[in-house]
């Protein structure tokens, strides 16, 4: 074991994610990463296309049940995003033995949380949808979707962390195809379930478990068949108060920031509920919206991490600003391009989502000012990113929590009783705005501290020349 363990370290077997131009090697890595989570979007809009069908009160249902679904992801991102960053580092400073180790206990720890949660939730489900915001004609879809859906939740929480360890190795396409297939199979279950078998939402809450099944399946066959550098196995787990620490350091304001996310989908669907079931279910269209246009972003950077990780890792700051920048340029433009097109295509964008007149009139405005300036988010998901790939938890924590935290939360809970429905747009897109300020403050201060690390580097490499 121990000449198992040696060859494992050896800096000639990693995946070299120095090698090549940046801009290069970024787009190699984040493209399929970009394409899987955009698959993700793609699934969310066909869910969303199908459920539209069965009516007002189905999307309305579907709706309540975001917050349910946000906050268990926002775990598997936080182990995931954790992991990443320790393997990624662990990588780039030539230990992929100790990259291991880390994989190996973020599964372990993975799958009791999943149950734990998953049961905690589903003796509770009809207490969390009322608090949520389900009236007495919503809760009964919302409850059998809910339900369905949480059977599925620890194999999606493994798949989670596994993809985030896959793509920090670099192994960006093999998450790719695994999101595709169990995308293609989901959206070939939809309408089946949904329709043929008369199961309604429920059918499409069954198709996302059936697809989380096989996306296991695959995960599983890579690690037993060793397709990467990194090796998942249980002599390597190991609950060391350090390696969890730096795990968790990284990993907790992605979770508090998705608790966050899911707190504030709370919030506006609890906002909403006092005008009707129309205005609840037009609130979940914009609010999908927004998140699927998230997701490519979040394809960029995290395909992006391992390149920023390794290179810090590695101490080549100059790399580091490469890459920071490139991937600054492409989110920008992909943020910015996003939000034009909702706002200027609100309504026949709108309009593929729901059948009802009704819902159409009032999403169409809930979109436009939902989306008028997230085309800030891509500064937002950079930076944070950067900081999490430094290991730089606290500031990390500060950007992560403004967007859907200290600055949206006291927006939604004042401006809707002021100015009622309206007070709930402004809310949103006040704190989308504010948040994106900081984190342009925020990502030139980072620059500004790259560029100086750079010039020390230098000063001291032509020190140790001349002598």
């Amino acid at each position: 074991m121990k000449g198992e363990d040696e060859r494992m370290a050896s800096p000639a077997e990693h995946i070299s994610l120095l090698d090549g131009k940046v801009s290069g090697l970024i787009m190699r890595l984040a493209i399929p990463s970009i394409i899987g989570l955009s698959i993700n979007a793609l699934h969310q809009l066909v869910n969303a296309i199908f459920v539209g069908t069965l009516g007002a009160q189905a999307i309305a249902a579907v709706s309540i049940t975001l917050p349910i679904v946000v906050l268990l992801t926002a775990v598997g991102q936080g182990i995931g995003i954790g992991t990443a960053s320790f393997v990624s580092r662990n990588l780039g400073a030539g230990n992929s033995l100790e990259a291991s180790r880390g994989a190996s206990l973020a599964l372990a720890l993975a799958a009791p949380i999943g149950v734990v949660l998953t049961v905690a939730l589903l003796f509770n489900l009809r207490d969390v949808l009322a608090l949520l915001g389900a009236s007495p004609t919503i809760m009964p879809v919302a409850f059998h979707y809910a339900w369905t859906l949480l059977f599925g939740y620890t194999l999606m929480l493994l798949n989670m962390v596994n993809g985030f360890i896959v793509r920090a190795e670099g192994n960006t396409r093999f998450s790719m195809w695994t999101m595709i297939a169990s995308f293609a199979l989901n959206a070939l279950l939809d309408p089946i379930l949904i329709f043929s078998l008369d199961l309604g939402v429920r059918g499409a809450a069954l198709a996302t478990l059936l697809s989380q099944i096989a996306a296991t399946s695959f995960y599983v066959l890579y690690f037993v068949r060793q397709r990467g550098v990194v090796r998942v196995r249980p002599s390597y787990i190991n609950l060391t108060r350090d390696r969890v620490k730096q795990i968790a350091a990284i990993g907790a304001p992605a979770t508090i920031t998705g608790i966050l996310s899911a707190l504030a989908f709370m919030l506006l669907n609890r906002a909403a509920a006092p005008f009707g079931d129309n205005y609840i279910a037009a609130v979940g269209i914009a609010a999908r919206l927004l998140t699927i246009g998230t997701l490519p972003i979040m394809g960029l950077c995290i395909g992006s991490q391992a390149v920023l990780g390794f290179s810090w890792g590695a101490q080549d700051f100059a790399r580091v600003q490469k890459a920071a920048k490139f991937m600054l340029s492409i989110a920008v433009g992909f943020s910015a391009s996003f939000s034009a097109v909702v706002v200027v295509f609100a309504r026949p964008i709108v309009r593929l989502l729901s059948d009802s007149e009704e819902v159409t009139e009032i999403a169409v405005s809930t979109c436009i000012m939902f989306h008028l300036f997230f085309g800030l988010f891509g500064v937002q998901y950079v930076v944070v990113t950067m900081l999490q790939s430094f290991g730089r938890a606290r500031l990390s924590a500060v950007v992560s929590f403004a967007r859907q935290g200290y600055l949206f939360v006291p927006a939604i809970l004042l401006l809707p009783v002021i100015w009622g429905f309206n007070g709930l747009l402004i809310s949103q897109a006040a704190a989308e705005l504010l948040a994106g300020l900081l984190a342009v403050f925020v990502i030139l201060r980072q620059f500004g501290d790259l560029k100086g690390m750079l010039l020390c580097r230098r000063a001291n490499d032509e020190g140790l020349d001349r002598r």
